[in-house]
């Protein structure tokens, strides 16, 4: 895989992600773009899954604009914690950018998972992370999608989804996304 100019310009060019070792070690600051470019860099991310009080979990389809995994759809949020920053702040901060989602419409947010995968896209890039799952439960059902993040959202019932993912494969998840599910001992 070969980095173009356009992705030299590209926002994540000008963004940091935290290297990791295999347990989650912190290592160095890295280029976002590099990190998921080539055979990639191991970083630090996560996945937020977001559910009602009746066991529906929140999907959000990723931004067409997106450069990885565009269109496909995600367990709510997913992002990259930056230095200083721990998982659960960073899920509060992206639930709030990308869906309008504010701290009082929920109590917690716990990290229930941890894994390494990696995973390339098409000819576009790559995924190569030690990825936290959090979980939290909405009081109030209220999202503002912000349309440069968010393409479209959809409640689904969490615990039909998990047995029969085959269901939903119209759906394109994200690899992450279908791995925390896979490992979600519910």
């Amino acid at each position: 895989m070969t980095t173009s100019q356009e992705e030299y310009e590209h926002e994540n060019a000008g963004q940091d992600v935290i290297a990791v070792d295999e347990d989650d070690t912190e290592l160095e600051l890295v280029n976002r773009l590099e990190a998921h470019t080539g055979d990639g860099i191991r970083h630090r991310a996560f996945t937020s899954l977001v559910f009602d009080q009746e066991d529906n979990i929140l999907l959000a389809q990723r931004s067409p604009d997106k450069r990885l995994w565009g269109t496909y759809w995600d367990g709510t949020v997913a992002s990259h914690p930056v230095e200083g920053q721990s998982q659960e702040e960073a899920t509060r901060q992206r639930l709030e950018e990308e869906l309008g989602i504010t701290p009082d419409q929920y109590d917690d947010v716990r990290v229930t998972d941890r894994f390494e995968y990696k995973r390339y896209f098409e000819d576009r890039g790559v995924e190569h992370e030690v990825c936290a799952v959090l979980k939290l439960t909405l009081s109030d059902r209220t999202v503002e999608p912000n349309e440069d993040e968010v393409a479209g959202l959809l409640w689904a019932p969490y615990e039909r989804l998990h047995a029969n993912p085959a269901w939903y494969r119209q759906l394109r998840l994200c690899p992450w996304f279908e791995i925390a599910m896979r490992r979600d001992a519910r």
